[in-house]
């Protein structure tokens, strides 16, 4: 009986979770943490948004602890649908989309990857380099097969279209995409608006599917419309997409696991067809999703003067985030730092990439004890008006003989 387990090695240690460990062991006064990836206050707090609080009050008591369908809260998944899909979207009209609530983005990725093995089982998926680090695992874990294609270029530190347009092109045709719906994590690299149209375009010609993940949708701009103009693109030309949502960002619901994968499909019968499988596959999985943060969602998304209140919140975070980003490229450049910090400001969304190298990470860390992924990424929620002084200042140390 004891040697059941007498294989099992521990776990690798996430590398993101890792830094926040490292963080919170240093009994430093001046150390800094820009490895999170949750947004934080001017003062390094976390945030409760004002329009959950007055949610969650209406909520308290009114409703019983009942199971939500498998496929979770009808009302939230509406609301989701008209925010990236548009609020007067034929699609939601023509009942064309094939939606459920999901564990968060990470949940509606892993839900539409089963899907993809189900459905598609000789299939593979195109993936940016770099992504998400959890991408990797979760397309991994079900067991589909993945490639990589172009995407940042570390010598403009910003896209790699040509490399991408490339990639796109020299794949076979009928492959599956992930792309990052804006504020690609974690390079902050967004294609522009041409761009999108020329991607579109190309997938169109080659016949690929387009799985969006969208984790920022109105943290990245301040304005979720504007946000979503990435799959509104490819809704124009004619696509039939896949999409994660998450309210983990821009609500500050992060504990709460609340998300919604969507896939359009050709018509009604088609999306009853598809809903129904990934119901099935979400049965095995958790059975069905948790309803308290649903219903925060659909009260706010589904009250005009809520959802006045969460679109001002929501920019309050964006315009704080970008305003950190105007500042610190500033503080850099009064410095006489001889390097460009242009892409600070290029870059949107809650990180930057810095284009640090992981030996210049290390001695911010060991230095100065400012903590971050040794990718470069810094997590600019993690920046203040209170540090970034003392963060600029040590880059620039680390970086002045570069």
């Amino acid at each position: 009986m004891s040697s059941w387990w007498r294989s099992v090695d521990p776990a690798p240690k996430d590398p993101i979770l890792g830094v926040t460990e490292a963080f919170l062991a240093d009994s430093s006064p001046n150390k800094v943490n820009v490895g999170v990836g949750a947004y934080r206050d001017d003062n390094g707090k976390p945030v409760v948004l004002e329009c959950v609080r007055e949610a969650e009050r209406r909520i308290a008591g009114n409703l019983n602890m009942e199971y939500l369908p498998m496929g979770g809260s009808v009302k939230m998944v509406e609301e989701t649908l008209k925010l990236s899909y548009g609020e007067k979207s034929e699609f939601i009209r023509d009942k064309r989309i094939a939606a459920v609530q999901s564990l968060s983005g990470t949940g509606a990725c892993r839900l539409f990857a089963d899907f993809q093995k189900r459905f598609h089982p000789d299939s593979q998926i195109h993936i940016p380099v770099p992504t998400w680090a959890n991408h990797h695992n979760i397309w991994r874990d079900a067991q589909v097969p993945q490639r990589t294609f172009h995407y940042y270029h570390p010598e403009s530190r910003g896209l790699d279209f040509a490399g991408l347009m490339d990639d796109i092109k020299n794949a076979p045709n009928g492959s599956f995409f992930l792309l990052h719906a804006c504020a690609h994590n974690p390079t902050g690299v967004d294609p522009s608006e041409e761009q999108w149209r020329e991607i579109s375009h190309q997938f169109k010609a080659k016949g690929h599917f387009p799985f969006f993940d969208m984790a920022y949708q109105g943290f990245a701009s301040g304005d979720p419309e504007r946000d979503a103009k990435s799959i509104r693109i490819f809704l124009e030309d004619g696509h039939l997409v896949g999409i994660a949502q998450s309210y983990a960002k821009n609500m500050g619901l992060y504990g709460q696991r609340v998300g919604c994968l969507s896939v359009l499909c050709e018509d009604e019968k088609q999306a009853m067809a598809v809903k129904s499988q990934l119901q099935l596959l979400a049965r095995p999985m958790y059975s069905n999703p948790p309803v308290h943060g649903a219903l925060i969602v659909s009260t706010i998304l589904s009250d005009p003067g809520l959802k006045k209140l969460w679109l001002k919140e929501v920019k309050v975070m964006a315009d704080r985030i970008i305003g950190m980003r105007t500042a610190l490229r500033e503080n850099l450049e009064k410095m006489g730092s001889p390097l460009s910090w242009e892409h600070i400001t290029n870059q949107i969304g809650m990180f930057c990439y810095s284009g640090l190298a992981p030996e210049q990470v290390d001695r911010l860390t060991s230095e100065f004890h400012i903590y971050l992924t040794r990718n470069g990424r810094i997590s600019m929620a993690g920046v203040t008006t209170g540090n970034i002084g003392y963060l600029a200042n040590a880059i620039h140390e680390v970086t002045k003989s570069a």
